[in-house]
């Protein structure tokens, strides 16, 4: 009878152990800003998984990311802003502590599947032929594109793409006519089955929706499925086409997770997100909310940093709510800590403020403002702005009413007309006095030099 009791009491304190730490997938889709997501407004796309998924947690209506893929991607793995840690186009430095270690570092299974594009293959850095990267950033397995291979030599992401996964390179020949995000995805669904049983984080650099924009295979119809289906149509309306249907294959592929989940009895003991790294690509226009929004990819207008964040954890999370709390992507690595009931320490980021208060419906206290440190190395123009979700302020005093200007037309910063306007700028303006230099306005790209960064400046 002992025996038996203690087995029970065994059992009880592995089920509390594991309602501790519940599985966490994130997904950050390629280049597409709130605009083109049903449960925001858009009238273009249809994307009903996402939807639910709203319907079934929150929507946040104020995420922030940077205007481009690698800024936001070394700023959500690593939890610090840009001024501290990033210093070139394409690459995360291997000694920065991500999300992943700190999940692995506290009993999570985890994997990387999608875009990587972080071992400095740009600049050919020290180690950009590593394979172990993923490893060393905190991933137990990984599937991935352009990890040691560039795309003039790996090829492309989409239609017989060449991926390494675990070590080993898959081939364009080996993949011929299989559409990547279906194999990423697999690689996903296959990584939960076995791994069911034990705490999981799964994160997901999704390579839609990038351009070139190409059928997906839900349009591709009878037409040839190899590496040729990768070239974009010259025809605008075409390009337009296809970046819908390939909005709506992530939408799809949502859709495929979730219902694996349910296949395997974790929909209940997961919290997935859906965001992405940066606005819609310039060549792409979008009817919402009766007006046209024109992707703003590369600047530092709403449209190119205005990014979805929809969060939902079955019967934990709020259901069909929406908030105005601002969250930048500093934040996504303190809110997995409090998930799962991680106490951050020294060697921890100390930027970000975790919004899962928000998602479960508690009080706390939201970030009062969002900043945008921006250094491209890109050929694109630098700056700093800090925000609310209704104004919006540069460093070199460009001041916009931002829920009214998308696009900052009209500069506020010489005829504001009232209290609100002239408090919140006074606010704004004090907040960003304490922030490190601004990024100087020059050209910078791979073969600039001088990389400042600010790793110990004080918490903002």
């Amino acid at each position: 009878m002992s025996k038996i009791i203690s087995i029970l009491l065994f059992l009880s304190t592995y089920i509390i152990a594991a309602s501790d730490k519940p599985n966490i997938i994130l997904i950050m889709a390629d280049d597409v800003g709130w605009e083109a997501f049903g449960s925001y407004g858009t009238e273009d796309y249809k994307t009903p998984n996402l939807d639910a998924l709203a319907a079934n947690g929150v929507q946040f209506n104020h995420c922030y990311s940077t205007p481009i893929c690698t800024t936001s991607r070394v700023m959500i793995m690593t939890g610090q802003y840009n001024f501290r840690n990033y210093t070139h186009f394409g690459y995360l430095n291997p000694k920065e502590k991500t999300f992943g270690n700190l999940l692995q570092e506290n009993g999570y299974k985890t994997a990387i599947a999608g875009k990587w594009q972080l071992n400095g293959l740009y600049n050919k850095l020290p180690g950009h032929d590593d394979k172990t990267r993923p490893y060393k950033a905190g991933f137990d397995e990984y599937c991935l594109w352009q990890l040691t291979k560039e795309k003039k030599s790996g090829g492309e992401r989409f239609w017989s793409p060449m991926l390494e996964k675990n070590g080993e390179e898959i081939s364009k020949d080996t993949n011929k006519d299989l559409f990547g995000p279906d194999i990423f995805s697999d690689f996903i669904c296959d990584f939960m089955e076995r791994h069911k049983d034990e705490p999981f984080f799964i994160y997901y650099p999704m390579v839609l929706v990038h351009d070139p924009f190409i059928p997906s295979p839900d349009t591709v119809g009878n037409a040839s499925r190899g590496a040729e289906r990768n070239k974009e149509p010259k025809d605008k309306k075409q390009r337009k086409a296809n970046f819908v249907s390939m909005v709506e294959y992530t939408d799809k592929i949502i859709g495929k997770i979730r219902k694996k989940l349910e296949e395997i009895s974790q929909s209940e003991n997961t919290i997935i997100l859906f965001t992405a790294d940066n606005g819609t690509h310039p060549k792409i226009t979008s009817n919402w909310k009766g007006q046209e929004v024109k992707g703003g990819k590369g600047g530092m207008t709403d449209p190119g940093t205005h990014v979805p964040l929809i969060v939902s954890w079955e019967g934990k999370s709020l259901k069909s709510a929406k908030t105005d709390a601002l969250v930048d992507f500093t934040d996504f690595y303190t809110t997995f800590a409090e998930i799962a009931n991680i106490d951050l320490g020294e060697n921890d980021p100390i930027d970000g403020y975790s919004f899962l208060p928000q998602l479960l419906g508690n009080k706390s206290t939201r970030r009062d403002f969002v900043l945008c440190h921006y250094q491209p190395y890109w050929n694109k123009k630098p700056g700093q702005f800090a925000r609310t979700a209704k104004y919006k302020l540069y460093r070199d005093g460009r001041f916009y009413e931002t829920a009214k200007d998308l696009t900052e037309r009209n500069d506020l910063s010489k005829k504001m007309n009232s209290e609100v306007m002239m408090t919140a700028h006074e606010k704004l303006k004090s907040f960003l006095d304490t922030c490190p230099p601004a990024p100087e306005n020059i050209k910078a790209d791979k073969n600039t030099k001088q990389r400042p960064t600010y790793p110990n400046h004080k918490k903002l």
